[in-house]
């Protein structure tokens, strides 16, 4: 299925946010928690200009987005055809 992977930390109402509307529309998905996995958070931090924002979600496409509206998410997901 689709490569989607989620970056965030479980005390961010955004990243759980984004797990629901993922899960919502049936996506599947690879999450990472930044405060437990040490190279997803340089990997974060290098992607935002040194800084840990959260969620930032790579997509199958190669398109990154980082603190997304749900509105920006799903305008994105349809516009590659994942939704």
């Amino acid at each position: 299925m689709a490569n989607i992977i989620v970056y965030g930390t479980e005390w961010c109402g955004g990243t759980r946010r984004v797990k629901r509307l993922l899960s919502e529309n049936d996506l599947e998905f690879d999450y990472i928690d930044i405060d437990k996995d040490k190279i997803g958070e340089e990997l974060v931090k290098q992607t935002n200009k040194g800084y840990r924002s959260v969620p930032t979600i790579f997509l199958p496409d190669g398109t990154t987005l980082t603190e997304p509206s749900n509105e920006k998410l799903k305008t994105t997901l349809v516009e590659i055809g994942l939704i």
